[in-house]
């Protein structure tokens, strides 16, 4: 007989030497406790990642309480006593408004960092509420700025990438228009990086705004038992909006959200938002400029936000296992302040994309100065279908002298796909003429103007020369001790080319 179970009996042999409502109360009370504690040491197995233990674990403790419940009934006054406690409960949870319950006392522990103790019918869990007006300025920008940026926003509407799709796999065919108060920005903290059913959300920010304020709403949880709580009170208030913001969130923190939603029963399609991720444009125009795209780099070399004694996202797990074992809030401040900013940082990128898209480079927002920031925003600006928003970058990209192989390379793919050829050719000789006096490994110019004189000009001498040109370039970077199979690869189809050109020359 497991340990649990031993507690529960001992429990159950204190109870026939005491009085009935003494029984009742003590009793409810201690497998009560129990079961908070079984919840804790379920989700600090989470940290050595033995998920397929914890599942299995978790299984037998469910039956065990399930037997213990059925047993409870069997003591004279204790199920009673549990049906009136949970009557209670849900009377206190229904006699205050779940929306704007943030008048709760606050756990003597929590009253020094404004965090309010928040009940419902599901049960009870921790929230924080911090209203910025909006002539606050995070960075370079002042939420009121979010007026004049958010309609620009549906731009993103055609970019499925971003948007995503539909719980059913089919691409979203109708869109609510966006407006300042209809959009919901979320991060979270969880126990883990993973995807799995161990994994979570202790902490949910979410942020939006109201009555001229940016609201940011960080609940959380004393222990796992409180989740139920915590996602009916976002439930509940989900409906008012149409759009969801993240950063990442596609692929994380809204899948995660969805399989908590179905783990506690609330079901599949709690809400079905249109999907705005800013990871996919941030990697469109800053891969190659930033050292990083992840939100702490893009915010402190764009938005100019900066962070200090910032607590890094894969610390926070570890401050909420030590708030478990202990019960001491302090190492969770950092926590709230780290979700806070990642909150605030979202609705200024935001704004930011906002105004590129709204044509606001060089007044709202500055004009790119390097070149391949340039070419990237110019071009992700167009393939949202901002073309006149595009067009002063790429002009300004045409106008550079200086500016690596790749720049040049990706307009030039811009102007052979609408079919600019007198363009593309002066950047593919651009490009060419770079990597071969740097000795840049990047051949892609040579190769492109290698077919355009096979196949478009009709020039097999031309051709033959750029196509020596690339093999040259390729062979002079050094091999590893154990060459990978993609450069072997090119190299072989570069002299695959050169010698078909070579029979094509000599007939």
């Amino acid at each position: 007989m497991s340990a649990f179970r031993d507690r529960f009996n001992r429990l159950r042999g204190t109870a026939a030497e005491a009085p009935a409502a003494a029984v009742s109360e003590s009793a409810a009370n201690t497998v009560d406790a129990e079961v908070k504690s079984v919840a804790s040491e379920v989700v600090a197995a989470v940290v050595t990642n033995d998920s397929v233990n914890i599942e299995r674990e978790q299984g037998q403790r469910d039956d065990e309480v399930s037997a213990i419940g059925a047993q409870l009934c069997d003591e004279p006054g204790l199920c009673e006593a549990s049906a009136n406690e949970q009557a209670a409960k849900h009377d206190l949870a229904t006699s205050n408004d779940q929306a704007t319950d943030m008048h709760s006392a606050s756990p003597p522990e929590w009253e020094p960092y404004d965090v309010r103790l928040v009940r419902n019918e599901m049960g009870e869990f921790l929230a924080k509420e911090i209203r910025y007006p909006l002539e606050y300025q995070h960075g370079h920008h002042a939420f009121a700025e979010w007026h004049e940026a958010v309609q620009a926003l549906s731009a993103f509407h055609g970019d499925e990438q971003v948007m995503g799709v539909g719980v059913n796999g089919a691409a979203t065919s109708s869109f609510a228009a966006l407006r300042p108060d209809n959009v919901l920005f979320l991060d979270l903290e969880t126990t883990g990086l993973g995807a799995g059913t161990g994994n979570v959300p202790f902490m949910l920010g979410i942020a939006y705004y109201e009555d001229g304020h940016y609201v940011v709403r960080q609940s959380i949880i004393r222990h796992p038992a409180e989740e139920r709580a915590m996602l009916s009170d976002l439930k509940e208030r989900l409906p008012q909006f149409q759009y969801l913001v993240t950063y990442n969130g596609r692929t994380f923190d809204w899948p995660l959200m969805q399989s908590r939603f179905i783990m506690n029963g609330f079901g599949s399609k709690v809400w079905e938002p249109l999907h705005l991720d800013f990871l996919h444009p941030s990697r469109s125009i800053w891969r190659n400029t930033l050292v990083s795209c992840k939100l702490s780099y893009v915010e402190e070399e764009r938005l100019g936000v900066f962070r200090e004694d910032d607590l890094p996202g894969s610390e926070a797990p570890g401050r909420y296992f030590a708030y478990l074992a202990d019960g001491d809030p302090k190492p969770l401040l950092d926590v709230f302040r780290h979700n806070e900013i990642d909150m605030l940082s979202l609705a200024a990128l935001a704004i930011r994309f906002g105004h590129l898209l709204a044509g606001r480079i060089g007044s709202a927002v500055p004009m790119p100065s390097e070149p391949e920031e340039l070419v990237r925003t110019g071009l992700w600006l167009e393939r949202m279908g901002e073309e006149q928003s595009a067009a002063p970058l790429l002009a300004n990209v045409r106008r550079v002298t200086e500016a690596s192989p790749s720049v040049w390379n990706r307009l030039a793919e811009r102007d052979k796909r609408l079919g600019q050829w007198a363009d593309a050719i002066a950047l593919w000789n651009k490009a060419a003429s770079v990597a071969e006096q740097g000795a840049i490994p990047d051949w892609d110019a040579h190769i492109e103007l290698s077919m355009y004189y096979e196949h478009k000009a009709k020039d097999i001498p031309q051709a033959l020369i750029y196509a020596r040109s690339a093999l040259a370039l390729a062979l002079e970077q050094p091999l590893s001790s154990r060459p990978d199979s993609k450069r072997r690869k090119e190299i072989d189809a570069l002299r695959h080319r050169l010698d078909r050109l070579t029979r094509k020359a000599s007939k």
